[in-house]
């Protein structure tokens, strides 16, 4: 019985009954699924995501919604086989769904693991450092960034049916914005299982997913400026969806990544025999028959030194038509099938207009009938090289993506050409550059960094570990500019931040901090009838303030340090050296003597709630302390954030060291952990 999708709209699972459209297998051409939306509220759907599923995120900190992503991570990871069985039918081998399946989980706890580490325990981010605005300082602004409320529509592509939705699911999450994702229907019965597990993993917040098998219908009708739209697909869709009245009507956030044709550089040094050679070719070959060549990162178009077009091209041919294609869920098979006999059509199709401007050095643009035989029903399609005549004059080589397993080689004659012609691209995702020469590279990169949202450097020191070409670690950009779009994968919390609304705020430095969780200076700064040191987390206040004594430095101190650490700088030993020293009126204590003896000066010694200092952030110098001048210190709470376990918090303190002219001589931020009661 053929399996009919569901959508996951308000909670509950949707059977549709009307308007179903066949999906079948890349293998065998048999249906596999059928997906209508016909009978879906959107209006409802897009209500539900800001009513629900918005309260529900922001209610949660951002470590409370990366220990949910870490938690649906691990739940995935322990029921991924099934995702693999059904993946097959996508014409994606093992290894292809390692990338898709693995790839999309690996993503959540990247993401989980940067939410814990890198955005505070709150519920908005405190972005840079308040800057004064007035004279006296009580008037200070600040940039917060706080989670949009409205709803996050992802509309994906169909060769990555796990990974699409969760490398942008997760920035989105983390950021507290719900989401309603809409698979494309070639593979949506993959991306539907992935959905049901995430469902009954019982981690995610009601209205915090929903999930669309079939067409939009009139969902974009009813997005408001608060919504992001973001669009994986072809340059023709993309501009169907972002020139809709309504996102233009109401200046709905867009971003896309589209059709990109990608470049692999080999550089005139990396001739045959060196190391640099050999991996390009390797990379080639791995990124034309991963996924089929249907990757929005695969190499498309190949430049080499003219010198050695002949024998890169002898080279690739040889390996390409090596290839074992055939039934995915083969061991042997190292290249299945495209999606669909439809896709299959239109990648012949364009590589057919790409050749028009050369040759095809390996593959067929007839009908691969020999695959079809062995295969009935399948869309099955031997790797497609071409060669560009005249790649300066061309257009379908730089303008034209076969979606498949189809790249173009073409041949330059110096870096400066070479660089002209990546430009043609008229930007992409992502370029390689393959050189052990630094000038080379320094040319290459920097000529073509502008076209491109990530660049690959690949040499020998670094294969061992590269992810290669079409794999970016999670975190690092995968959008580009140009024609290749902004991609929502803009990599790390700059795709969380996507989700969020940069707001200035303007007032005393006492409301502010108040607001920020964050002590200003200028706030109130209470001493505390205690040592804060003392008091445990939970007991410590924002602004909460230690005043030492003063401690004089004597010439003797410096001396000792000097000695003692080995530290004998001629402008703490030697008087008239120093004062031939611009910034020094003679000699003069070490930075670092000044931080031992304000530790000195505030620590609290007995055994108590303060576990560990565990660093210092933004130390500066700001005045020399001469033989003779008196230190004291201020020590303030300004940040407190919950530690990665309940046993302890971690504190940030503002220390400011003065001299007895109260000038300040020291500042930097202290950073402890302190112990929190265990109920």
């Amino acid at each position: 019985m053929t399996q009919i999708l569901n959508s996951y709209a308000c909670d509950q699972w949707f059977v549709p009954s009307s308007g179903l459209v066949d999906i079948v297998s890349a293998i065998d051409g048999r249906v596999v699924a059928q997906a209508s939306s016909t009978g879906l509220a959107m209006d409802a759907m897009v209500r539900h995501a800001r009513d629900v599923g918005g309260p529900a995120l922001r209610a949660l900190t951002f470590h409370q919604r990366a220990d949910i992503l870490r938690a649906l991570a691990g739940y995935l990871g322990e029921h991924k086989e099934q995702l693999y069985a059904l993946a097959a039918d996508t014409g994606a081998t093992r290894r292809d769904n390692l990338n898709d399946i693995d790839g999309g989980i690996g993503t959540l706890f990247a993401y989980a693991s940067r939410g814990r580490r890198e955005l505070p325990s709150e519920h908005f981010v405190v972005e840079g450092a308040p800057e004064g605005l007035s004279k006296g300082g009580t008037f200070v602004g600040a940039h917060i960034l706080t989670p949009l409320h409205g709803v996050g529509v992802h509309i994906n592509a169909f060769n990555f049916p796990c990974w699409g939705l969760l490398e942008k699911f997760a920035p989105a999450f983390l950021a507290g914005v719900p989401v309603i994702t809409k698979p494309a229907t070639a593979t949506a019965y993959v991306t539907e299982a992935l959905v049901r597990l995430m469902v009954a993993s019982g981690v995610l917040p009601a209205g915090s997913l929903q999930l669309i098998c079939g067409s939009v219908g009139d969902l974009l009708d009813h997005l408001s400026g608060q919504d992001v739209v973001s669009f994986t697909g072809s340059l023709e869709t993309s501009e169907a969806v972002r020139n809709h009245p309504a996102l233009s009507r109401h200046a709905v956030r867009f971003v896309a990544e589209r059709d990109s044709l990608n470049a692999a550089v080999l550089g005139p040094d990396a001739v045959p025999g060196t190391p640099e050679f050999d991996l390009f070719l390797k990379e080639v070959v791995r990124e034309m028959t991963v996924k089929a060549g249907q990757k929005c990162t695969a190499i498309r178009r190949i430049l080499v030194p003219r010198a050695v077009e002949s024998v890169v091209a002898e080279a690739l041919v040889a390996q390409l038509s090596a290839i074992r294609i055939g039934d995915p869920r083969a061991e042997e098979t190292r290249m299945g099938a495209l999606v669909s006999r439809a896709q299959r059509k239109a990648v012949l199709d364009a590589a057919t207009a790409i050749a028009g401007e050369g040759e095809v050095l390996c593959g067929s643009l007839d009908a691969p009938e020999a695959l079809d035989a062995a295969h009935p029903g399948g869309a099955f399609l031997a790797p497609i090289l071409l060669r560009c005549a005249a790649p300066l004059t061309a257009h379908h080589a730089h303008a034209t993506e076969a979606f498949g397993p189809v790249a173009t080689l073409m041949a330059y004659d110096s870096l400066e050409e070479a660089v002209a012609l990546v430009a043609k691209g008229e930007g992409s995702l992502v370029a390689s550059v393959f050189t052990y020469d630094p000038q080379v590279a320094a040319a290459l990169v920097f000529g073509i960094a502008p076209y491109h949202g990530r660049l690959l450097m690949v040499d020998r020191d670094c294969a061992k570990e590269s992810t290669g070409h079409g794999s970016p670690l999670p975190g690092l950009v995968h959008g580009g500019p140009g024609r290749a779009g902004g991609g929502e994968e803009m990599g790390g919390l700059r795709g969380v931040f996507h989700y969020m609304q940069r707001t200035a705020l303007q007032g005393s430095p006492g409301r502010l901090s108040q607001l920020t969780g964050s002590w200003i200076k200028g706030a109130p700064a209470p001493v505390s009838p205690t040592h804060p040191f003392t008091r445990d987390y939970d007991a410590l206040a924002i602004g909460d303030t230690v005043e030492t004594g003063a401690r004089t430095i004597s010439l003797e101190d410096i001396e000792h340090f000097a000695h003692f650490t080995g530290d004998t700088f001629y402008a703490h030993m030697d008087e008239a050296a120093a004062k031939a020293n611009p910034f020094f009126p003679g000699r003069v204590a070490h930075g670092y003597l000044i931080l031992s003896f304000a530790a000195g000066l505030f620590v609290d010694p007995a055994p108590g709630p303060l576990l560990a200092n565990y660093g210092l952030d933004n130390l500066r110098f700001l005045k020399p302390v001469s033989p003779g001048d008196a230190i004291r210190v201020r020590l303030t709470v300004k940040q407190k954030q919950a530690g990665r376990k309940p046993e302890y918090g971690e504190v940030r303190w503002d220390a400011e060291v003065f001299n007895q002219s109260d000038e300040t001589v020291a500042r930097y931020e202290l950073l402890t952990m302190s112990a929190r009661p265990v109920a």
